[in-house]
């Protein structure tokens, strides 16, 4: 289930349920529900990409990282099935849950475009490397990660929470952690490139070593930017300063390592945002 990236997915959750809490009267049930849907979602996601990576020959023996439960012989292509199938329905079941203890009904109009929002949610989590044209493959996942773990992680959570949307500048914290979550994206496909040369086609290796470096600083220079905006904007503390150094060390990392020892830089940026969105 790949659980050293559920920090990642909940950091978005956790900074637009506590924005909520701060200037709203929130369900507390309503936010467990919203922790919930997100990892389930997350693992979703994680689950599919396996075995999408498997059944189109991306996942060798050659892979840098850990060895996942395809990967190990642990599970079979049927049993991740079975397991996609579960958490499919988990995802559907703690989703209508979530809108149902927000609104007290499925039948309004912001329940139906959360549940249609949900769908899309299962759909893109599971056609990242699943289908006939998985967008993984193409090049979209940087995209899609920073609308979902950025946009519609803050801002969604945020309204699910409050039932309001009342201002432009929650765009900047959104927008912050969807560009650190684009950064984990980034480091993995950067320590990935060999293996995913064979079929994938990712912004890393449309880049190249070099430049998917200077991509990684643009990325973590623009949300650390966001975030500051939106402390100025709004006269926060400035406590959430004290996690930069952990975003450094990572940068530093990128910039002078490469291949497998990459991978111990991962797991610095996923827990240095999702620190950050509890300090923030």
């Amino acid at each position: 289930m790949r659980l050293r990236t559920l920090p990642l997915s909940l950091a978005g959750v956790i900074l637009g349920c506590k924005l909520a809490v701060q200037l709203w009267q929130v369900n507390g049930w309503v936010v467990a529900f919203v922790c919930l849907t997100t990892v389930c979602l997350q693992i979703l996601s994680n689950l599919s990409n396996e075995l999408g990576d498997v059944l189109r020959g991306t996942d060798t023996e050659e892979r840098q990282g850990p060895a996942y439960g395809l990967n190990s012989g642990a599970l079979t292509v049927n049993d991740m099935k079975r397991l996609i199938r579960l958490f499919v329905l988990l995802c559907c079941a703690s989703g209508v849950g979530m809108i149902y203890l927000s609104y007290g009904t499925l039948f309004c109009v912001p329940a139906a475009v959360l549940i249609g929002l949900g769908a899309f949610a299962i759909w893109a989590a599971m056609k990242y490397t699943l289908g006939k044209n998985p967008y993984g493959y193409r090049g979209w996942g940087d995209l899609f990660v920073f609308i979902f773990f950025g946009l519609v992680s803050v801002m969604g959570s945020y309204f699910v929470c409050s039932h309001h949307l009342d201002s432009w500048e929650f765009v900047l914290p959104a927008a912050g952690i969807g560009f650190f979550s684009v950064g984990v994206l980034n480091i993995n496909n950067i320590r990935d490139m060999k293996t995913d040369a064979v079929n994938r086609k990712t912004v890393a290796l449309r880049l190249g070593l070099t430049r998917s470096r200077i991509y990684q600083t643009i990325l973590l220079t623009l949300g650390w930017a966001a975030l500051i905006a939106f402390a100025i904007l709004r006269g926060r503390s400035w406590w959430f300063l004290c996690v930069l150094p952990l975003f450094v060390l990572h940068l530093r990392g990128v910039w002078t390592t490469t291949d497998s020892a990459l991978d111990r830089y991962f797991p610095m940026l996923v827990f240095g945002t999702f620190i950050l969105a509890i300090i923030y």
